[in-house]
């Protein structure tokens, strides 16, 4: 008789009501907190259509992962055997999956409209403000109790303002892994909102009339320059920057084999099937980070708001940079609604800077002058990127020396 009562209770213990409750080693109630968090992910996603090609993947590796003794995204205590999502966040451990997707990325961004007006580059790189703007917030938001943000954390927070999902995750799994969940998430939310986030912030800074500008239609870039474009980018990312050469060669890659003409096969193989399943196993591997003894905490609270904060910031700077650009050289006006396209949210950026233009003049078609900025703020936040892989650990190594 105790044999079967302690049968029954073993069996009780295996149960995910066991692991809701706290009863059961691996879980407790926020583990059931964080599956509701997942399932808001997949409304977001299905009915309201907020990049539903990552949060769907997202939500689901948020709830897989938190589903007690299921051990999906750790490991089996019983037998040592990884789960399947955490198989696949090795891809993220050796920064393969934001390579990857920057490579298709690439394969599908037509550089023409930055190519034709190079000074647009400028307008991606103020987008990038945000960035720094909120590195600074973060070490300031440690001196708040419950709050620790070192140098490094607060890199990988500040790189949310480019809002490149990728970029962040990259980052972020080289300088503070622990962190990924919070800072991903936060990322590709504000990726998702730009639609709701962008508008209100275009419009307190512009005016109708700047609203209303008109701009010269873009002269037609040659396939030559397109074909040199990506080659000329990798080589000085290689001469100044080459701690950006992975991702920043990852999108030349990928952009020369669009446009070369030669190779459409793999060209279309990175835009499609390979951007797809990167996607994919991406979406599953962030989500898993999202589990309760890590993500629920004071921190995660300051990401978002950091997150929030770093976005508005960089939209902001863009839309300053192209008012300043149109006072200096007032005969070729720049349409300040482009420059905040200078994030990396490509093309949903620019889509909302043609679409907050044609509100103010329905014939005003802003979009292609928009992709200006919008894939120059690509290449701007691996640039980033780049600078905080770069300088960061040896900062925080000098910093440990003075003390």
């Amino acid at each position: 008789m105790n044999a079967i009562i302690e049968g029954f209770r073993n069996l009780a213990m295996t149960t995910g009501i066991a692991g809701f409750a706290g009863i059961a080693e691996d879980g407790s109630i926020g583990n059931l907190f964080m599956i509701l968090v997942g399932f808001v992910l997949l409304y977001l996603a299905i009915k309201k259509g907020f990049e539903p090609l990552l949060l769907i993947p997202i939500g689901m590796g948020c709830i897989l992962s938190n589903i007690p003794l299921a051990y999906i995204a750790g490991v089996d205590p019983s037998n040592n055997a990884p789960g399947f999502i955490k198989v696949l966040f090795t891809g993220i451990d050796l920064g393969l999956f934001p390579v990857l997707i920057f490579m298709g990325v690439g394969a599908m961004t037509d550089f023409g409209p930055l190519i034709a007006n190079p000074k647009t580059l400028l307008l991606g790189a103020a987008a990038q403000l945000g960035i720094f703007t909120a590195l600074i917030g973060a070490l300031v938001l440690s001196f708040i109790p419950g709050i620790n943000f070192d140098l490094a954390v607060a890199g990988s927070i500040g790189i949310i303002g480019g809002a490149d999902g990728p970029t962040a995750i990259y980052v972020t799994s080289r300088l503070a892994p622990d962190y990924l969940g919070s800072i991903a998430v936060a990322a590709y939310s504000y990726m998702a909102l730009v639609p709701i986030i962008q508008p209100p912030i275009m419009k307190l800074l512009t005016t109708e009339k700047e609203r209303k500008i008109k701009m010269e239609q873009l002269r037609p870039v040659s396939k030559l320059e397109k074909i040199i474009f990506p080659v000329m980018v990798l080589t000085l990312c290689a001469i100044l920057l080459p701690s950006a050469c992975p991702l920043i060669g990852a999108l030349m890659f990928g952009n020369l084999a669009r446009e070369c003409g030669v190779i459409n096969r793999l060209s279309d193989t990175m835009q499609n099937a390979l951007m797809n399943i990167v996607t994919i196993f991406l979406g599953l591997s962030v989500g898993s980070k999202m589990a309760a003894s890590s993500f629920l905490s004071l921190e995660t609270i300051g990401i978002l708001l950091l997150g929030m904060v770093a976005f508005g910031i960089g939209t902001a700077g863009g839309v300053l940079l192209a008012k300043i650009m149109n006072a200096v050289d007032p005969k070729h006006p720049i349409n300040p609604l482009i420059g905040s396209a200078g994030v990396s949210a490509v093309p949903m950026a620019a889509r909302v800077s043609s679409k907050v233009g044609q509100e103010a003049d329905p014939q005003n078609f802003l979009l292609m002058h928009a992709m200006g900025p919008n894939v120059s703020g690509v290449i701007g936040s691996a640039v980033a990127a780049g600078v905080l892989i770069s300088t960061i650990p040896d900062m925080m190594n000098v910093i440990a020396a003075a003390i």
